[in-house]
């Protein structure tokens, strides 16, 4: 019976695949540790989603992502579409959800073949083919939160959508544009790093109004309103994004908190001149650098001229821009990871 066997949905357009690697090898390498799979090929943008949904009707036990963190969010969306309706609550209802999507359906895995393949740095992953193979066929799983927003798309309508590792407001959604442009050759590091100056020189610092629900440090009934003037805000569910940035150093996906991150130097000559620092999380001392954790929050621009630049950017994808609403949901998607080290009294 299909339904039983593991689903991969791949997108034929990641770096690696594209680069070279014909979908025939692709998928005799996979069987050969992982036996029999089924393949579905993403033919448009959101296909994964409807494949993935569909493959949860199924019954499908595993669903893994081929690609990169676009294509690994589409998966999970339409995991999680399949489990229950969407609906995002306004924040008062903030938490109500979660136990109504928790543990239930399809566990997700996930091979990286895009140009970033941040979650799986977050999840511990290596970044070889043979690091994602021992990953799934270990079957050791983690149960990781999820985001799930509440935002405009480009259009001006009014979406949902869950977030799997980080979405941020700022130069992002300009940063895919500049790397889908970028030759292979150049890898993942270098090219989101080149693509981060530019778009920083294009995007203009904003003012932003914070609203802070389930903020550490406070009741956790109370909302917490800031006001922050910023290049760039993230809201991170994992530690790194853009091909390697440890942007949330200290994020971990299943600790059933946000950490939000702002990055306000006084100039776009200070943020460049630190960029290098956020490879390995030392950012974080520089003035102007705020982080904090949550569980919920909204998101006002508060300068109207900067909307069209100030877009935003979710795991990898320019989907949409502010307004914008968040609610983390603890533990509910299973997702393959690496087993944790013996502890040494093991």
């Amino acid at each position: 019976m299909t339904g039983v066997r593991p689903l991969l949905i791949v997108n034929p357009s990641s770096g690696k695949m594209a680069g070279g690697r014909s979908l025939a090898r692709f998928a005799a390498a996979v069987e050969h540790v992982l036996g029999d799979v089924d393949f579905e090929v993403t033919e448009r943008r959101g296909h994964a989603i409807d494949l993935a949904r569909r493959g949860a009707g199924e019954g499908r036990a595993t669903i893994v992502a081929v690609g990169g963190d676009g294509t690994l969010n589409e998966v999970v969306n339409g995991v999680m579409q399949a489990r229950r309706p969407a609906a995002a609550g306004p924040p008062a209802a903030f938490g109500a959800a979660a136990s109504a999507a928790a543990a239930a359906g399809p566990r997700v895995g996930l091979i990286g073949l895009g140009t970033g393949g941040d979650f799986g740095r977050s999840l511990g992953i290596g970044r070889g083919l043979d690091d994602y193979l021992s990953t799934l066929a270990g079957g050791h799983t983690r149960t990781i939160d999820l985001l799930r927003i509440g935002f405009a798309d480009h259009a001006g309508q009014a979406c949902e959508r869950y977030v799997v590792n980080v979405l941020s407001a700022g130069p992002g959604g300009l940063v895919d544009g500049y790397v889908e442009r970028m030759p292979r050759l150049a890898g993942g590091r270098l090219s989101y790093g080149l693509a981060s100056v530019w778009a920083l020189a294009q995007c203009p610092r904003a003012r932003l109004r914070l609203r802070l629900y389930g903020f550490v440090g406070r009741d956790s009934d109370e909302v917490v309103e800031r006001e922050v003037s910023t290049y760039l805000l993230g809201l991170c569910n994992g530690a790194v994004f853009g091909g390697g940035m440890r942007l949330a150093p200290a994020a971990v996906p299943d600790d059933g908190l946000l950490d939000v991150v702002s990055i306000g130097p006084d100039s776009k000559w200070t943020v460049a001149r630190h960029l290098l620092k956020v490879y390995r999380g030392r950012h974080v001392s520089v003035p102007g650098v705020e982080l904090l954790r949550c569980r919920g929050l909204e998101v006002e621009l508060l300068d109207a001229s900067a909307g069209a630049r100030f877009a935003l950017d979710v795991d990898g994808e320019p989907l949409g821009r502010l307004p914008l609403r968040a609610e983390l949901l603890p533990a509910v998607l299973e997702v393959l990871a690496p087993a944790p080290a013996p502890s040494p009294e093991a």
